[in-house]
């Protein structure tokens, strides 16, 4: 019965955010002007494969992210080490003259060291992640800035290169189908593999799945290495989309993913969550992000939201609880 009321909860969270997002995009269509031809802006082919190019990039991060998330854990590091692993993308095609595909797999091995180190020191040393990410946050944008000397920036790249984050493939941007396969992948991991069930048993009770026999430090180890291998994943996505690569790549992308996954009903605390709702997060940050900026609001009233969604997704279930009494 627990089982089934948990899935009915989710249900009904993930539901409410349908609707919540329904809202956005209609509040994005009411309050962004038309164009010279009549037509609403919001509402042009271009603008809507702009917000489909922004939940590719985000939505990354996000579905890595899940996977910490329903361990218990957090990582805060993400979006350093995208720019770490951006760097370092850039440092291997340029300065040593690598072939753009051996630079990816560079970029990709730097994520998977990157979540490896968290993972070494949450797992063995047993600290808390959110102050080993803490440290690492701050640890791989120094790494970045250090081997740029804060002033450096790749550019240059490849035309092959560049369509990946700017071109279109069957009027979709090119990213986009490279993200869903991803989300599916990571979707079939949590929802539909024993090392799903296991991460949502290690977050609900981590002393109860080491008694069930559950590897429990592995199974938190390999989830913070794949969101590193995601992150840098990322970084490459990013880096074809701006056509550069510097040390300031993805600042603030860990609030963007963190956000999105409460918002699409995971627990802060771990146990409880899924990808699709973590899709729909997505989703309402970069509709609400695309129409403030066609109702021309100032763009950092996007961060003010943006933070102003998380402490309501936190602070729902309190206020559940609350008028129990």
């Amino acid at each position: 019965m627990k089982g089934i009321a948990t899935t009915i909860g989710k249900f009904i969270l993930q539901t409410k955010l349908f609707w919540g997002l329904a809202a956005l995009y209609l509040v994005g269509i009411f309050s962004s002007p038309v164009n010279r031809k009549g037509l609403n802006i919001f509402l042009e082919p271009g603008n809507q494969s702009d917000v489909l190019r922004q939940v590719s990039n985000n939505g990354i991060i996000a579905v890595g992210m899940t996977l910490v998330i329903l361990t218990g854990g957090i990582d805060l590091s993400v979006g350093s080490l995208l720019g770490l692993c951006a760097v370092l993308f850039g440092k291997a095609w340029r300065d040593a003259h690598l072939p753009v595909s051996i630079a990816v797999l560079v970029a990709l091995a730097t994520g998977a060291a990157g979540g490896a180190l968290n993972a070494l020191l949450i797992t063995r040393l047993r600290l808390t992640p959110l102050i080993v990410t803490l440290a690492t946050f701050s640890l791989y944008r120094g790494l970045a800035e250090a081997l740029t000397h804060g002033v450096d920036t790749f550019t240059g790249f490849p035309e092959t290169f560049l369509r990946l984050g700017q071109g279109e493939w069957l009027g979709l941007p090119a990213q986009a189908p490279l993200f869903l396969i991803m989300a599916l992948v990571i979707w079939l991991l949590v929802h539909r593999t024993t090392f799903g069930r296991s991460c949502r048993a290690i977050g609900f009770a981590p002393e109860g799945a080491r008694f069930a026999g559950l590897p429990v430090e592995k199974l938190i180890a390999l989830a913070y290495v794949l969101a590193g291998i995601v992150a840098g994943l990322a970084a490459v996505i990013y880096t074809s989309r701006l056509g550069q690569a510097k040390a300031d790549a993805g600042v603030g992308y860990e609030l963007i993913a963190i956000t999105a996954v409460v918002l699409g009903g995971t627990s802060i605390f771990g146990g409880v969550g899924s990808v699709h709702g973590t899709l729909l997060g997505v989703a309402a940050i970069a509709v609400l992000n695309n129409g403030l900026v066609h109702a021309r609001q100032p763009r950092e009233l996007a961060g003010v939201l943006t933070g102003a969604l998380l402490i309501l997704a936190l602070a729902l279930p309190n206020l559940k609880l609350l008028r129990r009494f």
